[in-house]
């Protein structure tokens, strides 16, 4: 199922090949985020020419609307989004910190009020497999309880202990319901918040249950950015070496060539579709706001360097949607920047493979750094 293909001598870096129901995916590698199954103002085919491989949906909130049901009946979520290469759905747990307000959580489950129209819905880990079975997404997460930052220790250890309980009920009820017979892989996630010796503890536990790979969760939550960076490394340290490693819910251009290091292989985030909303592309010398009016007569790409759908218009053209509020501006810069992350990855796979990762990512890091 996952297969490292190149270890890095001088670093955690490797590269590797999971193979899933609906394609294979070369690591490292980002996944845009289609939410409510679909990448925000982008069509499956636009992605498919960003070279992405593998998208995440949000079992939370398909659930709630249309239903998982209706989207089993309609033949599944690859079929209901017109997506043919693999989905990762994240189990709703996240929702358990972002829409705080509306739920409340005990040893059975989380029980939210819909953020929609108040009605109440209730995941626990065994609905959470139902649901995905019923989305047939390649890959699965157990539910979990995202630890908000910060956190006192006991009620860290409290909801660590929770989230490792519902791991084991969750990978029994995938077992129960065949789900791997379906060609799907269930993830477990780490928690822990900024206790290193906790995620320490949630790593070896989760890596007692043979799951098919493991998530580090609950960074980026507001703690810095070195505090983030050390809680990947000591969870990413203690998952198995054989399974992949998914750090999720980030991030930058700069935390991903990091966390590569550390010995990461998968990631997802908002940043490229969500900055592209507000005028912000990604290139390679440093993030610009095309709404800035120095660009109101650039007749250049967004970045040469980036061989995208969006390179054939001008900064000029793209400014000009913007200020005149037309949807396809934010199509452009998303696709631009989706494309931009994809080449990232690229490029840290081939450095990895060629031996020289750390030295090129060191020099990338500086020269973007440098600029932003």
């Amino acid at each position: 199922m996952f297969e490292v293909l190149k270890n890095s001598a001088l670093s955690d870096a490797r590269t590797g090949l999971l193979k899933c129901k609906h394609g294979d995916i070369r690591t490292p590698v980002f996944m845009p985020v289609g939410t409510q199954a679909t990448v925000k103002s982008l069509t499956p085919e636009q992605i498919k020419h960003t070279e992405a491989q593998i998208v995440l949906s949000n079992t939370y909130h398909l659930n709630i609307r249309p239903g998982s049901e209706l989207i089993r009946d309609l033949g599944g979520l690859h079929k209901f989004m017109g997506w043919n290469a693999p989905i990762l759905t994240d189990s709703g747990g996240f929702q358990a910190f972002s829409l705080s307000k509306l739920r409340r959580i005990n040893e059975d489950g989380i029980r939210f009020n819909s953020h929609l129209d108040g009605a109440e819905l209730f995941l626990s880990p065994e609905s959470c497999m139902e649901i995905q079975r019923n989305l047939g997404s390649d890959i699965c997460m157990v539910l979990d309880e995202c630890i908000p930052y910060p956190c006192e220790r006991g009620a860290c250890m409290k909801s660590v202990e929770r989230t490792l309980r519902w791991a084991k009920r969750s990978f029994d009820e995938f077992g129960r319901l065949g789900m791997g017979g379906l060609g799907q892989k269930l993830f477990g996630i780490v928690q822990g918040s900024c206790y290193a010796d906790i995620r320490r503890m949630c790593s070896d536990e989760l890596a007692q249950i043979n799951f098919d790979g493991f998530a580090i969760g609950g960074v980026s939550v507001g703690e810095p950015e070195n505090e983030m960076l050390d809680q990947v490394a000591e969870s990413a340290a203690r998952l198995p070496k054989d399974r992949p490693r998914y750090v999720m819910g980030v991030g930058t251009p700069v935390q991903l060539l990091k966390m590569i290091a550390l010995g990461a292989d998968m990631f997802d985030c908002v940043i490229p579709t969500r900055l592209a909303r507000h005028g912000c592309a990604f290139t390679l010398g440093g993030e610009i706001n095309i709404k800035n009016a120095k660009y109101r007569d650039d007749p250049q790409p967004l970045d040469a360097a980036i061989d995208s759908y969006a390179s054939g218009f001008s900064r000029a053209y793209i400014r000009h949607l913007f200020v005149a509020k037309e949807m396809l501006a934010c199509t452009l810069l998303s696709i631009h920047n989706i494309r931009f992350f994809q080449i990232l990855m690229a490029q840290a796979r081939n450095h990895i493979e060629s031996g020289d990762f750390e030295s090129w990512s060191a020099e990338w890091i500086q020269r973007y750094n440098a600029t932003v």
